[in-house]
């Protein structure tokens, strides 16, 4: 921990009610005890992964080579071929992790995979993909990760009435958020109604933090550039930096009103288990802002931040830990209004936000299985 603290940052979260899940997936960490140690030494409760992680881990080193090699002979397409090896890593990651899973009655320990991001668009596409997934893999310490879109969402509805655990992804709305937890609501009824066990199913609202100041970032610069004056320049100066945690803030405030309805308690009498929020997109893109910055803004009870690695680590070595997430929730609105007011819809970035984000797995996940086909042929021409 370098100049060590007395207490290690990431473990003190949970004292604040806040599980930490790593954003990313390797499978030589699965193999030589580095998963294990950072469930015993920073308090781990979970990870997550996409196509652009699983690209990065399978272009980015030999990890997977003779696993690969070992099913050239099946002569299977690249899709084939990734799915099995993700499925493999999902399924030593969760074994990993069962008794984070055990410990914690089912609120900890998963590990998330994603439906292919072709599928966003597509909902029973995206359910017939995410209940193979969910068969293929077999373990019940896992999440099918499944878009918030327009279509992904009763996707998300279907599955949960199934019984089936959904990481709900590329959130950025506080209203499409509120579809997604009525959704969950929804799915659980059905369940019930037909004597499912709603105990047993587990569910996350994954909420992207920094994706959202940076797009508005460039929609202030570009005001900024017109002939604002100079009060109007130092309001939207004013707002960089700051947006995106207040979105999450209320959001956090919407889900402490959902959990108290009575549709809600009547579930949580079953045993349901609350929707959390999860915090994705953790990672500062500004260097401006503190590196830890979207990690220490947005800490609070039933919640979850899924962390990328640099973050991860820079938490460890330099984070505070505090109840954050409540703080300023006057200003959080102040803040949400004023952008308005400047001509920024919140609501419009976000929906772009969504096209956007799809569009970053998509690439991410066709150019995973171009890196597939690469390294199948070229372990065919060393032979």
């Amino acid at each position: 921990m370098g100049t060590a603290q007395a207490v290690n940052p990431l473990k003190s979260l949970l004292n604040f009610g806040q599980s930490v899940w790593l954003d990313y997936i390797r499978r030589d960490m699965l193999t030589s005890g580095e998963l294990v140690n950072l469930i015993q030494q920073d308090g781990l409760r979970g990870m997550t992964s996409n196509p652009a992680i699983f690209e990065k881990s399978i272009a980015g080193s030999a990890d997977y080579d003779s696993a690969i090699e070992k099913l050239l002979s099946q002569k299977l397409k690249p899709i084939g071929l990734y799915e099995i090896l993700a499925i493999e890593d999902v399924q030593k990651a969760a074994d990993i992790f069962k008794q984070v899973y055990e410990e914690s009655k089912g609120r900890d320990g998963y590990v998330s995979l994603e439906v292919s991001p072709h599928l966003a668009f597509d909902k029973q596409g995206t359910i017939a993909e995410a209940q193979r997934l969910w068969k293929a893999v077999g373990r019940p310490n896992i999440m099918i990760k499944v878009p918030g879109t327009s279509e992904g969402i009763p996707a998300f509805e279907e599955l949960t009435a199934q019984g089936i655990n959904v990481n709900v992804t590329l959130l950025f709305s506080k209203n499409v958020y509120e579809q997604v937890a009525m959704a969950y609501i929804k799915g659980l009824e059905r369940l019930a109604a037909k004597g499912g066990d709603v105990s047993k199913v587990a569910s996350v609202a994954s909420f992207f933090i920094s994706r959202i100041d940076a797009a508005v970032e460039q929609d202030i610069t570009e005001k900024l550039k017109g002939s604002a004056g100079n009060t109007d320049k130092k309001t939207l100066e004013g707002l960089l930096g700051k947006v995106a945690v207040a979105n999450a803030r209320l959001t956090y405030q919407l889900y402490k009103r959902i959990i108290k309805e009575p549709n809600w308690l009547a579930l949580a009498k079953k045993g349901a288990m609350t929707q959390r929020l999860l915090w994705g997109s953790t990672g500062t893109k500004n260097p401006q802002y503190r590196d830890v910055y979207y990690v220490e803004e947005l800490i609070g009870p039933d919640t979850v931040n899924t962390i990328p690695p640099a973050t991860y680590n820079a938490f460890r070595d330099h984070g505070k830990a505090a109840s954050t997430l409540e703080l300023d929730l006057e200003q959080s609105k102040d803040i949400l209004a004023t952008l308005e007011k400047s001509g920024i819809s919140l609501e419009k970035v976000c929906q772009k936000l969504v096209i956007d984000g799809v569009k970053l797995f998509s690439d991410a996940f066709d150019k995973l299985l171009t890196v597939l086909e690469q390294k199948s042929s070229s372990i065919v021409g060393k032979k």
